[in-house]
Order: structure tokens, then C-alpha cells, then sequence
């Protein structure tokens, strides 16, 4: 088979990861190709903190909702409400926002095919072949000076070209999109996303509904294999008083639980988003964190292309821990210890009930820092956290 077009890049996967660059390095003048499944939705909540529209460039029209405030539901069904002071939580419906992304990608200059990622051969001098299947069925092949991997979870690029890529644990997602309800009774505010921390509703994760403007999320994630997810769900909805909307669409896939170690192969491939395992420990959180990774893939892509030195790739990897990588350690801790007991989840709702706790929360998640300007709240958080932890605080 003779491959007549040579790109810069090629990208495979058009999520916000993949889109994200493939947008950046066409416009900075790089001849890219994104590579996407047709009909691909990820399961998905849709949240993105504010400080992404300004990153990133996003209008107002990608967001189906404002989210005003998150109410956790503990195993006892407490409730409590964490308001949002002087900021939002926005919403995107992976669908239409997926799409969008791409579309601007393709605006940009990229060129955008439809079409199931194969494998990567070489050709006699060393420079990978991207093999792909049309929407014919028919096999393609295109020339790449280098290839950005943001396929998803489970990655098939990952598998092939990066060690260590088939070991990282994962996370099942699913969820239902469905209409909007409008009984009064129902347990709904079109500003709120609901968590339930519940060993009923997910043994190691959490479930939740989040608000799509005239439709709802309504999903469940967990590791435990035998675990029924769509059962999960259904009990949800019917506990939320959703049970009788219509459903839109069902939708699942693996989420990974935290970054791999290594990004690239050494030669001429990068991961970028969910193949990378850039996925928040704890809150699940990925969009942000996945156009991020985009934008640093294709600028460690860029460098190595200029360069000819394989090891700028790591650059990506690098930068990104750097910036982030204290807080998914700190969100890890956090899920393997307050998520494995419904004892345990019972404080945690608790704990967020404090003030200091969803101030610092939400200014963190918004802006995607770690507070550091207030002191005397991290100290009075620690020892409110050590008399839970110690069981000395009432629940």
C-alpha cells in the first residue's frame, strides 16, 4: 500500500484531549490529522471549572448549565450543601461539546477523518505509518512525523507503543442522559449537582446527578467487578424521583485511576487525556485535565519536531506532574481512604459541612490551585480532619 501524505502529526482521538491539540498545532502552522470514531460519546458528568473557558478559549454557548452548588448525600442520607461564593461550576454535554472542539480544531487547519485506529507500522526509514480503518472499511495508511495518543482509556495506541500501558487500573463509568424532570418531588435543582456517597450506590467511588440545562446526568462509577452499574442507576433514579423520564441515551467506558509513568516511546508517540490516565483521583474530574495534557502534548510534539530529540517528548509528562501532580497524590489518599467504608464516607459528608473546607474546595477545583493564602484555615482543617479520621468528632 502506497502512503502519499505525510503530516507533522497525526492525532488519534478527538476528545477534548485530542481536539485541544490538534486545534493548538494547527494553527501554530503544523500539518495535523485528527483521527476520530464516529459516534463516539464518553459517559461522562460534563463538569468544567471556570478557569477552562479562559484556558482554553471557550464561549459561553458550550455550557448547557451553571452550577451554583453540589449537595452530598452520605450513606445515613445527610445532606449537605456546599455552595459556591463568587463562581460557578459549568456544564457540558459531552455530545454537542466533543463536536465542538473538533470543529474548531478543523477550523483551525487540521484535517479531520473519520475512522477506527489500527496499529502504527514503519516505513524503511524509520517514520511511523498510521494504519486506520475508513468508514468504508477499507484500511488507510498516512505517513507521521509524530503521533499524539488520545484514544481514550485502555488505549490502543498505548497498548501498542508504551510499556506498562495495559497494567493501570480503571474505574467504570456509566450513566444515563434523560429528559429533565418536572415533578416538583423530584430530589432536582437545575443549579445543583447531587454526589451520594453510598456503599449502595457504588462500593468505592460515588454516584451522581448533574444537571444538563433540559437534561440530566445520572451515573455511577466503580472498580468492583460484578458490580452492577445500570442496577445502580435505576435505584438512583428512583430514590431521586427521576424513575419515569424519558432516557436519551445510556452510555459507558473505563475511567483510569491515576496517571501512567511513562507518557511516550522514546521515538516519535505521546498520550495525551484518559490514555494518558489523566483523570483526578477522587472526583473523577477529566475534562479540564485532559485538554490540558492535549495542549502540553502537542507543545512537547512541537519541540520535538523542531528539535529532533526524542526526549522533549517528556516533556509533556513533566511539566503536567509538576503543575498537578500534588493534588491528584493528595485526591488519591483521599478516595483510597475515605471511599472504602460507608463509616468512613458518613465523615467525610461531614467534614464538608465546614466552612474552611468549602472555601478551600472550591477555590482549588475553580482555579485549579492549591490554596496556600490562608494558613490558620489549613490548620484548623487538619485538626478537624485528624478528629474524624481519629473518630473523636461527632458525625
Amino acid at each position: 500500500m502506497a502512503e502519499t501524505q505525510t503530516f507533522d502529526i497525526v492525532v488519534v482521538g478527538g476528545g477534548p484531549a485530542g481536539a485541544t491539540a490538534a486545534n493548538d498545532q494547527a494553527r501554530a502552522g503544523r500539518k495535523v490529522l485528527l483521527l476520530d470514531r464516529g459516534g463516539r460519546i464518553k459517559p461522562c458528568g460534563g463538569a468544567i471549572p471556570p478557569v477552562t473557558m479562559t484556558e482554553f478559549d471557550l464561549p459561553e454557548s458550550v455550557l448547557v448549565a451553571k452550577i451554583r452548588c453540589a449537595r452530598m448525600f452520605s450513606p445515613k442520607d445527610r445532606k449537605v450543601d456546599m455552595p459556591i461564593q463568587g463562581g460557578y461550576v459549568g456544564m457540558v454535554d459531552r455530545k454537542t461539546f466533543d463536536e465542538w472542539l473538533r470543529k474548531r480544531a478543523a477550523e483551525g487547519g487540521a484535517e479531520r477523518r473519520t475512522g477506527t485506529y489500527e496499529r502504527i507500522d514503519r516505513d524503511s526509514d524509520g517514520t511511523a505509518i498510521v494504519r486506520y480503518k475508513d468508514e468504508s472499511g477499507e484500511e488507510v495508511g498516512v505517513r507521521a512525523r509524530a503521533v499524539i495518543g488520545a484514544d481514550g482509556a485502555r488505549s490502543t495506541v498505548a497498548r501498542q507503543e508504551v510499556p506498562g500501558a495495559d497494567k493501570i487500573p480503571h474505574v467504570a463509568a456509566y450513566h444515563e442522559i434523560i429528559s429533565r424532570p418536572t415533578a416538583n418531588d423530584a430530589e432536582f435543582d437545575p443549579e445543583r449537582c447531587d454526589v451520594y456517597y453510598q456503599g449502595k450506590l457504588s462500593p468505592d467511588f460515588y454516584a451522581w446527578v448533574f444537571p444538563h440545562g433540559d437534561t440530566v446526568s445520572v451515573g455511577v462509577g466503580s472498580a468492583h467487578k460484578g458490580f452492577s452499574l445500570k442496577g445502580a442507576v435505576a435505584d438512583l433514579r428512583k430514590a431521586s424521583g427521576m424513575e419515569d423520564c424519558e432516557t436519551l441515551r445510556r452510555e459507558g467506558a473505563p475511567i483510569p485511576l491515576y496517571p501512567m509513568k511513562c507518557w511516550d516511546n522514546g521515538k516519535d508517540v505521546l498520550l495525551a487525556g484518559d490514555a494518558a490516565g489523566v483523570v483526578a483521583p477522587a472526583s473523577g474530574e477529566g475534562i479540564y485535565y485532559a485538554m490540558l495534557g492535549g495542549r502540553l502534548a502537542g507543545e512537547a510534539v512541537a519541540s520535538f519536531l523542531d528539535s529532533g530529540n526524542p526526549a522533549m517528548l517528556k516533556q509533556a509528562r513533566k511539566r503536567f506532574m509538576k503543575a498537578h501532580g500534588q493534588v491528584f497524590w493528595i485526591l488519591g489518599i483521599m478516595q483510597r481512604f475515605w471511599y472504602s467504608s460507608d463509616k468512613r464516607r458518613e465523615r467525610f459528608v461531614a467534614i464538608c459541612q465546614d466552612k474552611d473546607v468549602q472555601e478551600l474546595t472550591w477555590q482549588a477545583y475553580m482555579y485549579k490551585k492549591l490554596v496556600k493564602a490562608k494558613p490558620l484555615a489549613h490548620i484548623r482543617i487538619f485538626f478537624k480532619d485528624m478528629g474524624h479520621l481519629l473518630g473523636l468528632s461527632r458525625v
